[in-house]
């Protein structure tokens, strides 16, 4: 006998509102969630993203309030979710609006980003549920705009990513200012040492619910690996997009530079894209994301901030465009396709200098992804028919070592400075001592390669008299010591010499 909603006990009104939504059968940790959590037990959820968490503890919730429904105080709040990033927590609140829809609870999202005004005005009203980030929830607590020492309900939601961001400080700050009885749910797709001591922290007696194997990715998804240079990947993506297939894809890069750049030269394809980072503006990043969910953008391109913020239906492509630091990145990314039990493909482009990356993320999730040969693939080998006809750069074997680099851009190099005879008959130009040679990037600078960067010995260089630099130039390089090439000045001596430069 399958399990529905109808078999755990929920309020009529949720039960209404998730037939409105279509849901009849729960997930594997919403089976196994909501019945502990109904009843106030503190809960530890190990699972990957697009499983259904969001569902496994609104729902309880809202029916443990329902039960037990009073007022919230001014300035306060029954229920407090904390998520990482802005659009994970506009999400979870659209959820408890949707399922509580019957009940008339007052449900507010707190993040950074945007004006403090509405913000203050939904507090000062209390709250049922509050979902927050944890930067402006201090920033609310700071000014006692919110006082959490009525709060019922506590969770914690993607736990790990609050370790990649930095969040394990604020978190304890918050839970401080919460009442010592409280329910705790608490949730990650991995559970590194400092997650596991954050939750033996903060949860008593824990319900353990695990519905995949940690770092794992979903089943539903076809991964593969793509070598390309590093050069070449902006043209490969572009290419890829002649395929009808690749009809809502989502790029990840690993800077908020890289992002716009790949945007700006999908667009320039003639592939409808946009970028979402951190430093666009929350109304930016909300324009971006709607537009990519109406299907006005084919391409929606994004740094790992975002890998578990953006709950899109029908992601057909998950491209990384650069490997993630992080290995549990790679999980949260390509998570964002095959959900809902629908299939999904993760494209991975890997140069020569990403193998350990790659290595490392195929040690975390157990697997060895395959890898798509570029010489019998008929798409890719136009591709590099077209790449080498514009001149792109020679096609190197399979794979590179990623260290092909450019031209400088100084042109050719200077034949005195690589200590050859000048085209125009003068003399050959002598290395100075500890000199590094052309394309160093170390200027006119002397100085020895070995020894450390002394500020005293460049401070006392600097001050000297004229007079006394002079004196000084002749003489040999101290270790230590940095000498800059003299600049010329109005002679003082007669034409017979220059004065240092001070």
């Amino acid at each position: 006998m399958s399990i529905t909603f109808d078999s755990f006990g929920l309020n009529k009104a949720l039960l209404t509102a998730l037939a409105t939504e279509g849901y009849v059968t729960p997930t594997p940790i919403q089976a196994q969630a909501i019945p502990s959590v109904m009843t106030g037990k503190d809960l530890l959820g190990i699972a990957q993203t697009g499983t259904g968490k969001t569902a496994a503890f609104a729902l309880p919730i809202l029916h443990r309030l329902a039960e037990n429904r009073t007022p919230p105080l001014p300035r306060t709040t029954r229920a407090l979710i904390l998520s990482p990033t802005r659009e994970l927590a506009t999400q979870i609140a659209d959820s408890f609006k949707a399922y509580g829809r019957h009940l008339g609870f007052r449900v507010a999202v707190v993040f950074g980003g945007v004006s403090y005004g509405p913000q203050e005005r939904a507090l000062q009203q209390g709250l049922d549920v509050l979902v927050a980030t944890p930067g402006r929830l201090l920033d609310h607590m700071q000014q006692k705009t919110l006082d959490l020492s009525t709060t019922e309900i506590f969770v914690l939601d993607e736990a790990d990513q609050m370790l990649d961001l930095g969040f394990v400080k604020p978190i304890r700050q918050v839970v401080a200012r919460l009442p010592h009885r409280r329910q705790n749910l608490f949730f990650s797709a991995t559970m590194p040492t400092e997650i596991g001591k954050l939750a033996s922290d903060l949860l008593k007696d824990p319900v353990r619910v695990q519905v995949t194997p940690q770092s794992t990715t979903v089943e539903r998804i076809n991964q593969s690996v793509i070598w390309v240079e590093q050069g070449r990947k902006r043209a490969l993506l572009t290419e890829m997009f002649s395929d009808p297939n690749y009809s809502r894809c989502l790029v990840f890069t690993k800077t908020k530079h890289g992002a716009d750049k790949v945007a700006a030269y999908l667009e320039a394809g003639g592939v409808q894209a946009g970028a979402i980072h951190g430093n666009k503006s929350q109304p930016q990043r909300e324009r971006t994301l709607a537009a990519f969910k109406a299907g006005k953008l084919r391409v929606l391109v994004a740094t790992d901030i975002a890998a578990r913020g953006i709950d899109v239906d029908n992601v057909s492509h998950v491209v990384n465009f650069e490997l993630p630091f992080v290995p549990e990145a790679y999980v949260h990314r390509i998570g964002r396709t095959a959900r809902a039990g629908k299939d999904g493909s993760a494209v991975s482009f890997v140069a020569g200098d990403e193998m350990k990356l790659l290595r490392d993320i195929e040690k975390v999730t157990r697997q060895k992804i395959p890898a798509v040969d570029r010489r019998n693939d008929a798409s890719l080998g136009r591709l590099d028919a077209s790449i080498m006809a514009a001149g792109v750069g020679k096609k190197a074997s399979m794979p590179d070592d990623g260290r092909d680099q450019p031209q400088s851009r100084g042109g050719p190099r200077n034949p005195r400075r690589e200590g050859v005879k000048a085209p125009h008959g003068g003399q050959p130009h002598r290395q100075r001592k500890g000199h590094r040679g052309p394309g160093t990037g170390n200027g006119d600078r002397s100085i020895a390669p070995t020894t450390p960067f002394d500020p005293l010995a460049a401070d006392r260089a600097r001050s000297r008299a004229p007079q006394a630099d002079a004196r000084a130039a002749a003489q040999p390089v101290k270790e230590g010591e940095i000498r800059r090439r003299p600049r010329r000045r109005r002679p003082s001596n007669g034409g017979k010499g220059f004065a240092a430069n001070g």
